[in-house]
């Protein structure tokens, strides 16, 4: 059953109130430390909110790992040192223009 806080009117102290979803929210309420039924207002309070697991956070896509960084880092070692020997296959020619043709 959720918890409710309800303020006491008069007094500006509050309580908590265990109630199911169904049940309406009180007007008034037996005061602690007084004994006597006294008029009430819930409280809204802000949700506490947890967010378990990856993909809720900005950084959650930067990096990884230290095992898969070091293994990138192999990766592109090896691809600089491809890239700097020189090429085998000729350059390739550039792609002809596209021809436009207006019906004016």
């Amino acid at each position: 059953m959720p918890t409710y806080v309800y303020k006491f009117i008069d007094t500006d102290e509050t309580i908590e109130v265990q109630q199911a979803f169904s049940d309406d929210a009180l007007t008034e309420a037996m005061h602690p430390t007084r004994g006597e039924m006294m008029q009430v207002k819930k409280v809204f309070l802000p949700v506490g909110v947890t967010f378990k697991g990856g993909g809720f956070y900005k950084t959650d896509n930067r990096g990884g790992s230290s095992k898969s960084a070091s293994s990138s880092a192999t990766s592109s070692a090896s691809t600089t040192e491809a890239s700097a020997t020189p090429a085998a296959t000729p350059a390739a020619a550039p792609a002809p223009a596209a021809s436009s043709s207006s019906g004016d």
